[in-house]
């Protein structure tokens, strides 16, 4: 039986305290065990992040797309109000 299930079924006039040592050791056991997590997260959120943007480049840049923009474009200045 863990600590945290001891404390949850301990009598109920120790119940408190015992709740609060088996949750700060369990506090204490996850912090632990990840130590480097976050920068491993940020370094895979980089590495797609200059991924999408390099396809996003070679979309945007791609003769169909440029023709599509400058219709756009050149729609909006010759509407008339």
């Amino acid at each position: 039986m863990t600590a945290l299930a001891r404390a949850c079924f301990a009598p109920a006039r120790f119940a408190p305290a015992r709740f609060a040592a088996a949750v700060q050791s369990r506090t204490a056991d996850a912090d632990r065990g990840d130590a480097g997590m976050t920068t491993a997260e940020y370094a895979v959120g980089t590495v797609a992040a200059c991924g999408f943007s390099g396809v996003l480049y070679k979309v945007i840049t791609s003769p169909t797309v440029l023709d599509l923009l400058k219709a756009v474009i050149s729609r909006a200045f010759h509407l008339s109000f």
